[in-house]
């Protein structure tokens, strides 16, 4: 206990230490960003307050418009593919300059990057809510927590998975030192979607100039006037920490600027459709850059019948109506155990009719617009498509006081029951608010509805026995999955996020996020350098001696027989090869 004793109050003032650092704020400078040209004081002019109908398809312009109101926003270039290339060349120019910046400079970036963001949550989540129709909730947990969540994880970890990485050197390299060396790849291209305009962009721009790269992000013609705001929040914290200009850079346009990118960067993280998927990885094919997809998904989200049905219910009106289609990893497919199927489709129903949807900086409303035009045409199509085949409308939401010219940009919360894997809408990514719901009779049926699907990319399992719906979700070919929750696996920023089948192949987030990042490098150097160094054997030295095949077999069995005695055997017969061609080469060199 004399011993023990002194250690334990050294311990002691050492974690009462650490408790009072944390007690003192870091040093975080604050930015100032101009967004006076982007909040909405209500008094439009003329070019700015006219209801937008016309496509946004210009060869010229990106033309932006507010989904839950239709008011026109202005205008954005598009980008030619030499304009493209030129904001490439100039991030590689950057990224040169902050790959020798040290963790320390990255982690206050972050840092005034997360300050800024807490500071002015409200004016994101308005900027996102006017781009793209979402609720300024809906924002709050797509945009602002997500995007938190990873900076905090990058801040404490993120160093310790890019620094080298040691790994054993297996029997025959004892004498070497074997390690993982993670080099930043060099300019980042990213192409992301609309559904959450400001977290599509920092999410590839924090791992990417975190790991010592630069980036060039295409963002959604459907999301590009608040791109371009973002952009100025990040560019202003790499200025306050002294970073090159251009290391961040944004790109608006349509196909032609996203081909342009993926022709001039060093890998591409894409997040969209599998059709555009395709296209770019046959366009990176051509000159061989590695590609991250995420491609959506067809979420099954699987209701035992031992769980609480008021609670389970809630979470999935959560999972499908949030943003009114735009979440992340979507649940679209709901099966529900036969003994709890009525229950379960009275309590959602309860809850979809409650939900209202409108323009969300105009009233208070549970559910915003849906972003693109003539998406709530695919989604009627879907219904219709279900309807014909004998499915059930069983509930819907309503839509409030919405202005005439955006009628077309909301769809009701649906509840849709009897459907089957035939329909559409079972089987394709609706990206909308409706909620199919079909019954299963056990839990193997479950598992074979669940992967009945051309996509891989989530699932949630309901069950009052977690070990049982471990065991369901580990039978579901997907990349995540969720355990008695929706979608909590994003919210773990430490996790990679992707898929199977067509969700697409890659991870993002994460340690394989960050580290996909990255040139990973194997390097082996001496152990004990220059006391000793590798030398070839003698009898395997040019010209190789006669016995050198023998000499082989007997290392070899040395280093892996499966019996010691063999492998003690076979040394004695290694170290009498040396000996003997050692011998054998100083009585030559004697006789010359």
């Amino acid at each position: 206990m004399a011993f023990w004793w002194p250690l334990l109050v050294i311990a002691f003032a050492f974690a009462i230490c650490r408790f009072l650092l944390m007690l003192i704020p870091p040093n975080v400078p604050s930015i100032d960003v101009d967004a006076s040209d982007v909040l909405d004081d209500g008094n439009h002019t003329k070019e700015h307050g006219f209801i937008y109908i016309p496509s946004r398809r210009q060869t010229d312009k990106v033309q932006c418009y507010e989904p839950a109101t239709m008011k026109y926003l202005g205008f954005i270039p598009a980008l030619k593919p030499d304009e493209v290339k030129e904001r490439v060349a100039e991030a590689r120019k950057a990224q040169k300059i902050w790959a020798k910046s040290s963790f320390k400079q990255r982690r206050q970036f972050l840092r005034i990057l997360l300050k800024y963001i807490i500071e002015h949550q409200e004016l994101i989540c308005k900027i996102s809510s006017r781009d793209t129709g979402k609720t300024m909730v809906d924002a709050s947990l797509g945009e602002i927590m997500t995007t938190c969540e990873k900076i905090i994880w990058l801040l404490s970890e993120g160093e310790k998975w890019l620094k080298p990485e040691y790994r054993s050197t297996g029997r025959s390299m004892l004498h070497k030192i074997a390690k993982v060396e993670f080099h930043p790849l060099g300019v980042i291209g990213a192409i992301v979607s609309w559904n959450y305009p400001f977290h599509n962009i920092f999410n590839p721009m924090l791992a990417a100039v975190f790991s010592g790269n630069s980036i060039v992000i295409k963002v959604s013609e459907h999301a590009s006037w608040s791109g371009c705001f973002y952009l100025r929040i990040i560019q202003t914290a790499l200025a306050a920490v002294g970073a090159p200009e251009n290391l961040v850079e944004i790109t608006t346009g349509f196909a032609e600027t996203g081909e342009a990118l993926v022709s001039s960067v060093d890998k591409v993280i894409f997040v969209g459709s599998p059709g555009v998927g395709r296209s770019i990885m046959r366009n990176a094919s051509d000159r061989l850059i590695p590609v991250t997809l995420e491609l959506g998904g067809k979420d099954a989200f699987i209701v035992c019948e031992d769980v609480d049905v008021p609670h389970v219910a809630q979470v999935a009106a959560r999972g499908a109506l949030q943003s009114s289609g735009q979440n992340c990893a979507g649940a679209e497919r709901f099966y529900v155990h036969k003994d709890i199927y009525s229950s379960f489709v009275a309590e959602v129903v309860k809850i979809v009719k409650s939900v209202t949807a409108g323009p969300p900086l105009v009233g208070k409303y549970d559910m915003g617009a849906i972003c693109m035009q003539e998406h709530s045409e695919k989604l009627q199509n879907l219904v219709n498509d279900a309807l014909d085949k004998g499915a059930e409308i069983v509930g819907r939401g309503s839509v409030g006081n919405i202005g005439e010219g955006a009628v077309d940009q909301y769809f009701p919360p649906t509840v849709i029951v009897n459907v089957n894997h035939t329909m559409k809408l079972m089987q394709e990514e609706a990206f909308g608010p409706i909620l199919p719901i079909m019954k299963f009779s056990s839990d193997e049926e479950a598992i074979k509805l669940a992967n009945d699907s051309k996509y891989g990319l989530g699932c949630a399992v309901f069950s009052g026995s977690q070990l049982r719906a471990r065991q369901i979700a580990s039978q579901i070919h997907c990349g995540m999955a969720a355990i008695n929750d929706f979608a909590s696996t994003y919210m773990c920023q430490s996790l990679p996020f992707g898929g199977a089948k067509e969700s697409g192949f890659g991870r993002f987030a994460g340690i394989e996020g960050l580290r996909a990042c990255c040139l990973v490098k194997s390097v082996v150097e001496d152990r004990w350098w220059p006391l000793i160094k590798t030398k070839i054997p003698k009898p395997i030295q040019y010209p190789v001696a006669e016995n050198g095949f023998e000499f082989q077999e007997s290392l070899v069995e040395a280093l892996y027989s499966l019996n010691i005695w063999d492998r003690l055997r076979a040394l004695v017969n290694v170290l009498k090869f040396i000996t003997e061609q050692n011998s054998s080469t100083s009585i030559k060199r004697r006789n010359d």
